[in-house]
């Protein structure tokens, strides 16, 4: 209706929808190549589709919001290889969930984690910027404030908690953070885990790790929060993970984002809270797909393969950019973040000359005091195969001179 003032109106607008009017009427220079969705084009493993026929009976079958005992297993295994951690550390039965792809869950958790009030005031959820778009709908939709924490270069695309006023981290609900990070690449080190988890305790809110990119990295594995919890003292509660859940996916690390298929795992209190609220909601993982999930968290082989295609087109990147566009090394993830010193003129210029769509980093921030983090920047998606890849970041290239 015309007028009101709905809740998602201070929405920000998807980058997506923005890229196509900002390329509209202009002709692509070339036969188009998109560089700009995070959607990876590599092959998945073969046995995933051999478990989906296997058990596609179960389509028949209500699935239970806590997804199978070999589902569960699975993640917890692979939590203990990937991380080192202790066996029987994560309980499989009260402290991991199967989400329907990462995305739905981490816009759901924090309308469980936050009060209608916090020490008497609105309460606030805090993100990087650039940020998921996810988060901030979810903060709108808990009847948050969103607030954008500025990641920028000179302090290495991690933002800054700890320096945010006392009496915003009073009212703060949910914290999300990310990382690798997406765009940049950044990978938070033990003691930035550390720091940000002792800053969660102290002011009582849930922080939402998303480590989506954990298994995609350049040189060295990407630490997970749940390590750093193991290496903090102890909670009154004895619960290691208090104040925190992470998520993880197949999307990134199998090369399945159309499975929907990932988890989250962590604080027991509030994990079986969570579960109380899904089994209300319903998103269920279909059983079939939980066998598959299942397959594919038990296996590491084929991520590493995966993870060995990625640092090859990274090879590829700095082969053909060498130091221009501030061109770095991402440290995890797939994405390049190259600042071209105007985002939005960049892209536009990259498609008229070369045909290749790259995202504006602009699109993927907020304006803040402190202008915008990711004017300046362009969002390069490395998800094609490697003749693709040496293809579109040549032509983007040329059109850059």
């Amino acid at each position: 209706m015309a007028g009101a003032d709905y809740r998602f109106s201070a929405l920000p607008e998807s980058p997506f929808p923005r890229l196509n009017a900002l390329l509209e009427g202009t002709p692509p220079g070339g036969e188009p190549l998109m560089m700009s969705l995070g959607e990876p084009q590599h092959p998945f493993p073969d046995f995933v589709t051999k478990e989906l026929m296997a058990h596609a009976k179960d389509f028949g079958r209500y699935p239970p919001i806590i997804g199978t005992a070999g589902f569960r297993d699975a993640v917890a295994g692979w939590l203990m290889r990937r991380f080192d951690l202790p066996l029987g550390v994560v309980d499989p039965d009260t402290q991991i969930l199967p989400v329907n792809g990462t995305r739905e869950a981490l816009f759901s958790i924090a309308l469980v984690a936050t009060p209608k009030e916090k020490n008497g005031k609105q309460p606030a959820v805090l993100m990087p910027n650039p940020f998921y778009q996810c988060y901030a709908a979810a903060a709108l939709a808990a009847g948050a404030e969103p607030h954008y924490i500025s990641a920028r270069p000179e302090n290495a695309f991690l933002p800054d908690f700890e320096g945010l006023p006392g009496d915003l981290l009073a009212r703060t609900s949910v914290v999300y953070f990310c990382s690798p990070a997406n765009p940049q690449g950044a990978v938070a080190d033990m003691d930035y885990l550390k720091r940000l988890i002792a800053l969660a305790r102290e002011h009582g809110f849930l922080l939402v790790m998303d480590e989506c990119y954990a298994d995609i990295y350049d040189r060295e594995a990407p630490p997970s929060a749940l390590q750093a919890c193991l290496d903090m003292p102890p909670p009154k509660s004895g619960d290691p993970f208090e104040n925190v859940v992470v998520f993880h996916s197949l999307s990134k690390r199998s090369s399945l984002p159309g499975l929907r298929s990932g988890f989250c795992a962590g604080d027991k209190a509030f994990m079986i809270r969570y579960r109380g609220f899904r089994n209300i909601g319903g998103p269920q993982t279909p059983l079939p797909v939980l066998a598959a999930s299942a397959a594919a968290w038990n296996d590491d082989e084929h991520a590493a393969e995966n993870r060995a295609l990625y640092q090859r087109k990274i090879d590829i990147a700095q082969r053909v950019l060498g130091n221009r566009f501030g061109f770095y090394r991402p440290a995890g993830g797939f994405f390049l973040w190259l600042d071209v010193g105007d985002g939005e003129k960049a892209a536009k210029e990259i498609w008229a000359k070369g045909g290749v769509k790259v995202l504006p980093g602009k699109y993927l921030a907020r304006d803040g005091k402190d202008g915008n983090p990711g004017a300046a920047y362009i969002r390069v998606a490395l998800v094609h195969d490697e003749a693709a890849t040496e293809e579109g970041l040549t032509r983007l290239a040329d059109a850059l001179g």
